[in-house]
C-alpha cells in the first residue's frame, strides 16, 4: 500500500517550506534595514567660529536642531528630516549670521559655512 501523505513526504515538505520561510524572512530584513538607515534624513555641516553654536530649524514644520562648533571649526548637524531649514550662527544665544533656505534631502549633506573670525561676526545678517 502506498500512502499519499507520509510521515517521510510529510516531514520533506515541512523541512522545505520552513528553509524557505527563513531565506525569504532573512532577505525581507536584510532589505527593510537599508531602506530605513538612509530613507528619511540629510546633514547639515561646515565651518564656523569655535566655541558658537549652529542652529538648523526647518521653516515648514518647526523641527529644530542646536549643536556647538568644535575647536576645530566645525560642525555636523546629522539626521534632519528632509525640508528647507533657516541655519543661523549664534553667540551667546544671540543670532549673528543666518544662512535662509536650506534644503536637506535624502541622504544627502549639504555644506553651509560661516566666514567669520571669532568675535568678528556682525549683526544678524541673510547670506545668500
Amino acid at each position: 500500500m502506498n500512502r499519499i501523505f507520509s510521515i517521510r513526504s510529510s516531514s520533506r515538505r515541512q523541512g522545505r517550506s520552513l528553509a524557505l520561510a527563513a531565506i525569504v524572512g532573512a532577505c525581507a530584513l536584510a532589505g527593510a534595514a537599508t531602506v530605513d538607515a538612509q530613507a528619511t534624513s540629510g546633514t547639515v555641516f561646515g565651518k564656523a567660529p569655535a566655541g558658537y553654536t549652529v542652529t538648523v530649524h526647518n521653516t515648514t514644520s518647526g523641527f529644530e536642531h542646536q549643536v556647538s562648533v568644535d575647536a576645530k571649526g566645525r560642525y555636523t548637524v546629522k539626521a534632519l528630516p528632509v525640508g528647507v531649514y533657516d541655519v543661523t550662527l549664534e553667540q551667546n544665544g544671540r543670532p549673528v549670521v543666518r544662512h535662509p533656505n536650506v534644503p536637506v534631502v535624502v541622504g544627502r549633506g549639504i555644506k553651509v559655512d560661516f566666514d567669520c573670525a571669532p568675535g568678528q561676526c556682525g549683526e544678524v545678517a541673510d547670506k545668500q
